[in-house]
């Protein structure tokens, strides 16, 4: 595991490391179970935490007006476990979102290609409200011819 550089730790950046990695595990879970509108609502939730994480890196950062903070050994471990474990959630994320975006590609693409044969065996097709559509009639027209 890679050194923590202490002059960066401050409690703000614990704590954003701590939430971030929580909402990251929510949203994972929710991934994992591929319920997507309960993942696309924790949106706004992500990406306040992720802000909250760069704001807190940044205030952590040398040369800030933060103050130094010594740390003991133990706070020292639990920080790098929040980082590991922030790191592994990430990775996690971000393989969960692509298997949903695929997952969502063949779904949206088995609707795409049944459409037009459903189309053109006559299937019933549905209004907004979800009732059967009326089917199409032909206009009507008047014919009229002088000999």
């Amino acid at each position: 595991m890679t050194d923590f550089p202490q002059s960066r730790l401050t409690p703000a950046l614990v704590a954003a490391a701590v939430d971030l990695a929580n909402v990251l595990a929510r949203e994972n879970a929710a991934l994992a179970r591929l319920d997507m509108t309960r993942a696309a609502a924790m949106l706004a939730e992500k990406q306040q935490a992720a802000a909250a994480f760069v704001a807190a890196q940044g205030s952590g950062a040398a040369g800030s007006r933060a103050p130094a903070m010594t740390i003991s050994p133990a706070q020292r471990d639990a920080a790098l476990a929040a980082t590991a474990r922030l790191r592994d959630l990430a990775e996690e994320n971000r393989r969960l979102l692509e298997r949903a975006m695929a997952v969502q590609a063949r779904v949206l693409g088995t609707i795409a290609k049944a459409v037009p044969r459903s189309l053109a065996a006559g299937a019933p097709r549905y209004g907004a409200r979800g009732l059967s559509a009326a089917p199409e009639r032909m206009p009507a027209f008047a014919l009229s011819a002088r000999i």
